[in-house]
């Protein structure tokens, strides 16, 4: 062989050059997420594990959710913060309550007070979050002369919290009246009756909403800031002039016993806030921590608050255990939240 042949076979064509040695990147080609019209939502968010981004955060999403739901042995812990109730998401979340997904919701006060406006026969209505011929301000203080409270493009007419504060003094508290005071999980159990009690008495169309069917399904409900709600304000009211006391500590005996005694657990956290430190921190009076998490959030981690705080920094709590499946998704849980029930679902279903 010549010089120049032995050159060819070190150098030439017959040459592999297999690159930079890569600790970290594994071939894994980005594909093209498809949506075609005879697509189901379930095939949807699978097709978004081929794509990149929040796609793919969202496909992660669903399959810790499906694993979650499909675990008979797991307890469930549903967070639910945010406007939801008036935003539209009541019945997705009363369908999973009764439907078995849902072992204990922790939710806010104002979704409790609107869940039972609207089972007591109230509606929310479609707004605008502003006049274009009127300044924020103006527009803001028509519909304060009107009567009409708004929560960002929805209003609701004041005239459904009168109603709902005589609902609360007919139907609620008086059952709730004596000398030991109760867990806010009594009132809202109570409230879930009241609620599904009127709501087949007066033939309402709406359905009787989340805390009637956490009643029906023996689902305990936890409301942690209670106070912070018009349902808090008007039993604060009944207070001043009859024998009725909330404890606010004895639900946190009833919430942890229901840890302790899960095999596994899960939590999805839609928002941030309250309901969601009160679900996570449950873990840290407990031998375990979640198995599973999920959570819907818009607010970025590096503000440093509790919304908008990642499930790995969750980890380093031990709220979460270390080989847990966890997801986070950005994005606005009205949007959110139905797409990956729906897909969950349909693949447990």
């Amino acid at each position: 062989m010549s010089d120049g042949d032995e050159h060819d076979g070190e150098h030439g064509e017959g040459h592999h050059d297999d690159g930079p040695h890569r600790e970290e990147f594994h071939e894994d080609p980005v594909g093209h997420t498809r949506a075609t019209a005879d697509m189901t939502v379930g095939q949807l968010v699978e097709g978004y594990g081929d794509a990149g981004i929040g796609a793919a955060s969202v496909n992660e999403a669903g399959d810790v959710l499906a694993e979650m739901f499909a675990n008979e042995d797991c307890t469930v812990f549903l967070s639910l913060a945010g406007a939801m109730v008036p935003a539209g998401m009541r019945r997705i979340v009363s369908d999973l309550i009764r439907d078995g997904y849902v072992d204990a919701l922790v939710t806010t006060g104002a979704n409790l007070t609107h869940d039972a406006i609207e089972a007591i026969g109230g509606k929310h209505h479609h707004g605008r979050t502003h006049d274009p011929e009127k300044s924020l301000r103006e527009h803001d203080e028509g519909l304060r002369d009107e009567g009409v409270d708004r929560i960002y493009n929805v209003y609701l007419p004041q005239e459904h919290f009168a109603a709902f504060e005589g609902h609360l003094r007919e139907e609620v508290f008086p059952e709730l009246e004596g000398d030991a005071p109760v867990s806010i999980a009594d009132l809202t159990r109570e409230l879930g009756r009241a609620n599904a009690a009127v709501n087949e008495r007066d033939d309402v169309s709406e359905d009787p909403g989340v805390a009637a069917a956490a009643y029906d399904c023996d689902v305990p409900v936890y409301c942690p800031a209670v106070q912070d709600s018009v349902l808090g304000l008007q039993a604060w009211m009944y207070a001043q002039t009859a024998d009725f006391t909330l404890d606010a500590l004895d639900d946190m005996t009833e919430l942890t016993d229901l840890a302790f005694e899960a095999d596994d657990a899960g939590c999805l956290l839609v928002g941030g806030g309250v309901p969601k430190n009160f679900t996570l921190q449950t873990m840290l009076v407990t031998p375990r921590a979640y198995d599973y998490a999920v959570q819907i959030t818009m607010d970025p981690e590096a503000t440093g608050g509790l919304s908008g705080a990642t499930l790995e920094e969750a980890r380093s709590w031990g709220k979460l255990e270390k080989d847990a499946r966890n997801a986070s998704v950005y994005g606005d849980a009205t949007v959110m939240l139905p797409m990956l029930i729906a897909a969950a679902r349909e693949r447990v279903e």
